[in-house]
């Protein structure tokens, strides 16, 4: 495996949010956490990234211990994140953006300004603009695309269809089968069941802090009970 999640248990305050959460995800693979709003998801990566350290349980990435390490430390053994609020920097261009971390990871690999160009050419039309004058959708390619210069092994994305268009939702899976080719496995978090059954091979659906249901995301979709009770909107 490449990451293994055992018995996560993390909170705010005095409360757990998520509670004995276990998350395996093996190379090559795409993996889908499904649940509505306030399930967990986001939390659960979040501690997986150091950002919001688990009170007990472990995580393992490529067969070491991460809990407890600082998210830059995590970041730099080959865990790239893209957050839900994508967290661009609006004040430097495109460029300026992805350029920025090549220069502090510092790791040799497969993405280049221009691979990412590649990936997303709408990006590369719009390169020298800044990230505040981006749509919605810009922003989100510009946040994958940062994140893949930073050549991880694992690609984590928190709720990356929301808020897009049908047509930006198309670019966006085109784009993770093209990651995912590129030999990058990806971890995603997502309330939509139809996109997650077009990039991803096996899901987790999670409801309150717990994973309720796991196993392959075509067994999901046929079962209409699963769908209703834990993902219908």
């Amino acid at each position: 495996m490449i990451l293994a999640v055992r018995d996560l248990v993390t909170g705010y305050g005095v409360g757990a949010v998520i509670h004995g959460v276990s998350v395996d995800v093996a190379a090559a693979e795409v993996v889908c956490l499904l649940g509505r709003n306030g399930a967990g998801k986001s939390t659960t990566l979040r501690s997986i990234m150091g950002l919001t350290p688990p009170r007990s349980g472990t995580v393992e990435f490529t067969g070491m211990r991460i809990e407890g390490r600082q998210s830059f430390e995590i970041a730099r053994l080959g865990i790239g994140y893209v957050p839900d609020d994508r967290r661009i920097f609006v004040d430097l261009t495109i460029e300026e953006n992805l350029d920025i971390v090549r220069r502090v990871m510092r790791r040799d690999g497969h993405w280049t300004l221009e691979r990412v160009f590649q990936l997303f050419p709408a990006l590369a039309e719009l390169r020298r603009k800044s990230g505040s004058g981006l749509s919605g959708g810009e922003q989100k390619m510009l946040a994958i695309g940062r994140a893949l210069m930073g050549n991880p092994a694992l690609l984590i994305l928190d709720e990356p269809s929301e808020g897009l268009s049908p047509l930006m939702v198309r670019t966006l899976i085109e784009a993770i089968h093209r990651i995912r080719e590129d030999g990058v496995t990806l971890l995603i978090a997502d309330q939509n069941v139809k996109f997650a059954r077009r990039v991803a091979d096996r899901g987790y659906i999670m409801e309150k802090g717990t994973i309720r249901y796991s196993g392959a995301l075509e067994a999901l979709w046929a079962n209409e009970d699963i769908v209703r009770r834990y993902l219908a909107l």
